[in-house]
C-alpha cells in the first residue's frame, strides 16, 4: 500500500501541531507526527539568529512589528534534509502528518520529492488577530512572527482542504481531514 501523507501547511501558532495530535487518535491505521520544529530544534543554539542557520531581524509591517526569518546555507540544508527526511519515512510504507510553515517556494521540492506518495495538503487558516493572540501566549514564539508569515505561508497555495482554527477545534479539524482524505 503506497504511503499517505498529510501536509499541514500554515503560520506558526495556527493550530497545526494540535490538529496533528488529534488526527493520530482517529484515524484508521497509525500515522506519524513529523513536525518541522523538530528539524529546527537540532541544530545548534548556536546557529539560531546567526546569519548561516535562521537569522531573525523584526521590522515594521503595517505599523506593528514583524519578524522576518532568513535561512542560511545550514538552514536551508537542514529543511531540503527534512523533505527527504520525509520521503524516506514513506518510502518505508509510514503514514505521516507532516506540520510545516512553507513560505518560501518548498512546495515544489515536496511535489517532487513525495510524487511517488498519496500526498494530501491541508492550509491551517486563522485571521491574523487570532494568530497574533494565540502567539503572545506562547513562550516558544518570537512576537511578530505570525505577521511576518501570514501573507507567505498560504501565498499562490492551492489546497486540496482549508480548515480554520478560530472556528473549528483541533478534534472538528482533525475529523474534517479523516472524512476528506479516507483515513
Amino acid at each position: 500500500m503506497t504511503a499517505r501523507i498529510v501536509l499541514l501547511n500554515g503560520v506558526g501558532s495556527a493550530g497545526k501541531s494540535s490538529i496533528a495530535r488529534a488526527l493520530q487518535t482517529i484515524t484508521a491505521a497509525p500515522f506519524l507526527h513529523v513536525q518541522m520544529d523538530s528539524f529546527l530544534e537540532m541544530l545548534p543554539d548556536a546557529l539560531q539568529n546567526h546569519a548561516d542557520g535562521f537569522s531573525y531581524e523584526t521590522v515594521r509591517q503595517d505599523g506593528k512589528p514583524a519578524v522576518m526569518i532568513r535561512a542560511g546555507p545550514v538552514g536551508e540544508r537542514t529543511l531540503r534534509g527534512m523533505h527527504h527526511a520525509i520521503a524516506a519515512m514513506a518510502g518505508q510504507g509510514n503514514d505521516l502528518i507532516v506540520d510545516d510553515v512553507l513560505c518560501n517556494g518548498e512546495l515544489s521540492d515536496y511535489v517532487e520529492l513525495l510524487s511517488a506518495f498519496d500526498l494530501h495538503l491541508v492550509g491551517v487558516i486563522a485571521p491574523l488577530e487570532v494568530l497574533e493572540a494565540r502567539e503572545a501566549r506562547r513562550a516558544d514564539r518570537l512576537p511578530g512572527l505570525a505577521r511576518w508569515q501570514y501573507g507567505r505561508v498560504h501565498a499562490g497555495m492551492s489546497y486540496d482542504l482549508e480548515v480554520d482554527t478560530s472556528l473549528l477545534t483541533p478534534l472538528e479539524c482533525a475529523r474534517r481531514i479523516r472524512q476528506r482524505f479516507q483515513l
